[in-house]
């Protein structure tokens, strides 16, 4: 089939950076000069298509490289990997860190989710606006958005600049004040002309399905170690942990102790044992231990991990594929980030481990595009393993073959969902897909795929160690070993803490110092923007799986944001609606049009409308979100609505009791 490209002619910059991603082409049909004997056949077409995979890294080179995605540009990828102009369209424009108009290189991002918002990004957001305009505007010189949490809840307010270029730099203000924000959004020293640079953009490696039993190359930095100027140093992972080097710590233990650039350090500190044990037990006995162990999934379904794995490995069908889901997006969670930038070979040795126990040799670990510092100590940490021979052919002399390949995401809260994952690693659009069949039977690239998270994943390594039913001893009998709970708000001391399982909500709050003098606690939301609140007077609710069930809550992915007895609840509730309404794919009604309708609910009722008539739309909106959306985002996006409603009791007359919801 002939394609219909743009006819759009690309820079010199943007070809070489397409082509650091793609390769040189092999011909004119593929985006190379055309020859007389171009015009005679056409060669390649399929080997482009089944490359299709590598449109999100190309679109980022680009995008990295000059801070926008021209026509030029959108028509050479298209041509390089046959793809049609209007599919690449699509994706491009599905994610909210590309921009598809010529913009200024660097681009500040404002966190304005409900951490940031409650401790004051609104006087932040104003001075930006009356400096540089709305946002998305620019003065020529910078543009700014306001962002969807950037995980870094425990230092909040938040922003993060972010400015292109051959090797482009980031910063991050955090807490922000207004003169990092005034850095932040200086002029870059640079001139860029036409908003195009010269030098060269930073990929990884071209490979697709299929490729395991390749040589893949050392993954190269993408983002540029050296901040931006006049910017301070980004806080060390361990100023994220407040009680770092406790010796009760077995998740968070290397944390702060020992260098993460350093392999060495790593294993010092007892990395690569797990891995070693896991040689020595087999893959069949791999998967009995994390079984025996009871862990379950820590991103919020709570699945048990050693079914997940056992059904992947079970499948007759072939390749197999592991995907570590990095792309953290749930507003109030920043736990993945605190391990992937303070102990980031813990990720690459367990994601080994699962690859070898599900008889995967390629593995694809799938982070989000804000976390610029924990893409560079994750490269370095593959680029390091694959040196010592613990990536690659024959790892640790086993005969096992496993490799890592990293894609970043672009800014899409969906894509965290475990089937739009596949979509945006194959170069799609991030929409979930509905289930049968489940990702263990046909996942990515519809081969078995097993799906767990950066939590869930460096579990594995004291499970190895310790002995899975040792592990089961911590904890619960429904929900066993240690949980990281990510604390902010109002809390003296917010951070990222671990726990074991069957701590309450009051044993976390007085770990972190309680409340300041003269604050009391008006609602505490647990597992995020999808999760629930409960009240004040409810923090002995156990921090377990059964226990938040039983008391008609969640605990998600471990979120618990302090709301004191300043925060505006109507307001809270209005951004986590917004947060809905912006992030909701949109390929199914309940989902696309109730959380529009949720938020004009909402937004109505904080500028003076009817509680008692908006509340009874609300619960029919809710409802059908509930029962007829395709995935868990717009299933839960009524869940914290709900909660102010029945448990808060937010709007109910004056002097109401507040009503007890039902489990």
């Amino acid at each position: 089939m002939d394609l219909r490209f743009l006819d759009e002619t690309p820079t010199d910059t943007e070809r070489e950076a397409v082509d650091s991603v793609l390769g040189p082409p092999e011909s004119g049909w593929d985006g190379g000069t055309r020859l007389d004997t171009d015009l005679r056949y056409a060669r390649g077409g399929h080997t482009a298509r089944d490359r299709r995979d590598l449109l999100l890294p190309a679109l980022h080179a680009v995008n990295d490289r000059v801070g926008w995605i021209s026509p030029g540009a959108l028509d050479h990828v298209c041509r390089r990997l046959t793809v049609p102009p209007a599919e690449a369209y699509a994706v491009a424009s599905f994610y909210a860190m590309f921009a598809l108009q010529e913009r200024p290189r660097r681009v500040v991002h404002l966190c304005t989710d409900i951490a940031c918002a409650a401790k004051g990004s609104g006087p932040l957001r104003d001075r930006l606006a009356e400096r540089h305009g709305p946002p998305g505007g620019h003065d020529g010189d910078v543009t700014w958005h306001e962002s969807p949490c950037l995980g870094m809840c425990e230092r909040a307010p938040a922003a993060l600049a972010i400015e292109a270029g051959p090797r482009p730099r980031s910063a991050v203000a955090a807490p922000a004040t207004p003169g990092a924000i005034d850095t932040l959004a200086a002029a870059s020293p640079e001139p860029a002309a036409n908003g195009h640079s010269n030098g060269r953009a930073n990929g990884v490696p071209a490979h697709g399905p299929g490729t395991a039993d390749r040589d893949l190359p050392a993954a190269p930095t993408t983002f540029d170690d050296v901040p931006l100027p006049g910017t301070d140093p980004e806080p060390a992972p361990a100023d994220a942990v407040p009680d770092a080097g406790s010796p009760d710590h077995v998740l968070l233990r290397r944390i702060g102790r020992v260098d993460p650039l350093s392999l060495d350090d790593y294993r010092a500190e007892g990395g690569y044992l797990a891995l070693r044990e896991a040689l020595r037990l087999g893959p069949a006995g791999v998967i009995r231990e994390v079984s025996d162990s009871g862990l379950v999934g820590r991103g919020g379904a709570a699945f048990p991990t050693g079914r997940k794995w056992q059904a992947t490995a079970s499948q007759p069908d072939g390749p197999h594929y592991l995907v570590c889901n990095a792309d953290e997006s749930e507003p109030g969670t920043f736990k993945d980030r605190v391990i992937m930038e303070g102990d980031p070979f813990s990720l690459i040795e367990a994601m080994t481990i699962a690859g070898y126990a599900i008889g995967a040799h390629t593995g694809y670990l799938y982070i989000r595009g804000e976390y610029p510092r924990a893409l560079r100590h994750l490269e370095n940490a593959i680029t390091v393993a694959r040196e010592r021979d613990l990536l690659g052919d024959d790892v640790l002399g086993s005969g096992f073959s496993f490799d890592i390949e990293i894609r970043r995401g672009a800014g899409a809260y969906i894509c965290g969902e475990e089937t739009a994952i596949f979509g945006s690693i194959e170069g799609e659009r991030g929409e979930p897909r509905t289930k049968p069949p489940f990702p263990v039977e046909k996942g990515l690239f519809g081969k078995p795929t097993a799906v767990n998270n950066v939590e869930t994943l460096v579990n594995v390594l004291p499970i190895l160690l310790m002995g899975g039913p040792a592990y089961a001893a911590v904890g619960t009998e429904g929900s066993t070993g240690p949980k990281l709970f990510c604390l902010s708000g109002g809390v003296r001391r917010p951070g990222l803490y671990e726990l074991p399982f069957g701590a309450t909500l009051r044993d976390l709050i007085e770990a972190a110092g309680g409340m300041p003098e003269g604050r009391s606690i008006q609602a505490v939301l647990l597992g995020g923007a999808a999760g629930a609140f409960v009240r004040g007077d409810e923090l002995d609710i156990p921090l377990t799986f059964e226990g938040a069930r039983a008391a008609g809550t969640t605990l998600g992915s471990g979120v618990v944001l302090v709301l004191d007895d300043t925060a505006d609840l109507v307001a809270t509730l209005v951004r986590v609606a917004a947060f809905f309404r912006d992030e909701s794919c949109g390929q199914c009604v309940p989902c696309r049009v109730g959380t529009v309708r949720q938020e004009e609910s909402l937004l109505r009722i904080s500028r003076g409308g009817d509680p008692a008539s908006e509340v009874a739309l609300l619960r029919e909106v809710g409802q059908a979100m509930r029962d007829a959306s395709i995935c868990g985002l717009g299933q839960t996006a009524w869940n914290a609505v709900e909660s102010a409603v029945d448990r808060l009791g937010l709007f109910d007359a004056p002097g109401a009791p507040a009503r007890e919801r039902t489990p």
